[in-house]
C-alpha cells in the first residue's frame, strides 16, 4: 500500500507561483502519478499526470502553466504552478495509479489547499 503526503499549498496572489510536492511512502517508479483538484460542491477534476517513463498529460485549463515532474529517487512528484489565477483555488490531491493482475487501484493523499487571491 502506498501512502501519499502533499505539501506546498498556501495563499498566493494572482500571477504568482507555488510548487506542490507529493512524497510517497514506497517506490513509485512504475506508477503513473497525477494531480487532481477539488472545490467545495464540485467533483474532483483532473489536473495533470506523468507516466513512469515521463510522459505527461494536462488539463486544458493548466496546460503551459503547471508542469508536472517526478524524482523517482526521492519517491516524489511535483506540480509547479505558475501564473496562478483565482480560479485555480482548490484543494489539490496527489494520486498514484497501481496496475496489478486484479486491475487498477488508485491511492490518494489528504490534499493541500491552494488559495489564489485577485
Amino acid at each position: 500500500q502506498v501512502q501519499l503526503v502533499e505539501s506546498g499549498g498556501g495563499l498566493v496572489q494572482a500571477g504568482g507561483s507555488l510548487r506542490l510536492s507529493c512524497v510517497a511512502s514506497g517506490n513509485i517508479a512504475n506508477n503513473r502519478m497525477g494531480w487532481y483538484r477539488q472545490t467545495p460542491g464540485k467533483q474532483r477534476e483532473f489536473v495533470a499526470t506523468i507516466t513512469s517513463g515521463g510522459g505527461t498529460n494536462y488539463a486544458d485549463s493548466v496546460k503551459g502553466r503547471f508542469p508536472i515532474s517526478r524524482n523517482n529517487a526521492k519517491n516524489t512528484v511535483y506540480l509547479q504552478m505558475n501564473s496562478l489565477k483565482p480560479e485555480d483555488t482548490a484543494d489539490y490531491f496527489c494520486n498514484a495509479e497501481e496496475v496489478s493482475a486484479l486491475g487498477y487501484h488508485y491511492y490518494w493523499g489528504q490534499g493541500t489547499q491552494v488559495t489564489v487571491s485577485s
